[in-house]
């Protein structure tokens, strides 16, 4: 073997070998990524959002209650699950009124809703989840904090018309990730500083189009698939997330309607 061979050898094995060396250092930066997303994104997100959980209750306990005022109307547009939209105005204060509890008795509140912000609790029983509501769509700024988020543009919680929400499906604390659990006539319920409102869950969409703007509308109905939805006005709420897990390419929608609203002592 002359000395020339030789070499080309010992070149093509260093190649191999740095090659193989480059090879693992993007597979261990790849896993890396793929943890940082699937496990720490969700536990810092969670554990933010629990903590704001926590600190709503201890303001609304400590006497932070609204006082009374007058519903507001607006119309709903947007794609639900986890992508953006605008923000609402800082400061804009959003009537509560809502349909009442036996008897069929009404109450209006207020509630303090300012862009970005956590003002309400989202509590599901069938899927253990207890997270915060922000106003507004945000990804960087309300979903990706492991908080559900508030269309602009539709209604508050009580109100006669639409209360839309978007969550993440995975990854940022993913608190909708289990909504195909969802079950009719399951309780979802809205605690605010006024009141607390039980919706109980009367349609489900499967899969829409993320452009399906009409299931976020004062009348929920979808425009892809108009047999789900509404025809008369009423009091909603909607939850929407994308499917199917770790895509973003369609939504799926959870609808229910008020039963009851219960004042805070």
């Amino acid at each position: 073997m002359g000395h020339g061979e030789r070499r080309w050898r010992a070149r093509r094995r260093r190649a191999l070998w740095t090659g193989g060396e480059l090879l693992v250092t993007v597979g261990v930066v790849l896993m890396l990524l793929v943890v940082h997303q699937l496990w720490w994104t969700n536990r810092e997100a969670k554990q933010g959002a629990e903590r704001k959980v926590e600190a709503l209750e201890r303001e609304w306990g400590g006497g932070g209650g609204a006082v009374d005022g007058s519903g507001g109307s607006g119309s709903g547009g947007g794609k639900g699950g986890s992508g953006t939209a605008g923000s609402a105005g800082s400061g804009r204060t959003a009537g509560a009124g809502g349909a009442g509890g036996a008897g069929g008795a009404r109450t209006s509140y207020t509630t303090r809703v300012v862009a970005s912000q956590a003002y309400a609790v989202l509590v599901i029983p069938r899927l253990g989840l207890r997270v915060p509501v922000a106003e507004g769509v945000s990804k960087p700024k309300v979903l990706n904090h492991g908080y559900v988020g508030h269309y602009p543009g539709t209604q508050q919680p009580g109100q006669a018309g639409n209360f839309a929400l978007a969550g993440h499906r995975n990854t940022h604390g993913e608190p909708f990730r289990y909504l195909p659990r969802l079950r009719l006539g399951d309780p979802v319920e809205v605690e605010t500083a006024s009141a607390t409102y039980t919706y109980v869950v009367d349609q489900v969409l499967p899969r829409t189009s993320a452009r399906d703007s009409g299931v976020v509308r004062p009348v929920p109905r979808s425009v892809v698939k108009p047999s789900y939805g509404y025809r008369e006005p009423g009091y909603y709420i909607t939850l929407t997330t994308c499917t199917p897990e770790f895509t973003s390419r369609y939504r799926m929608v959870v609808w229910g309607k008020l039963v009851s609203t219960r004042p805070r002592a």
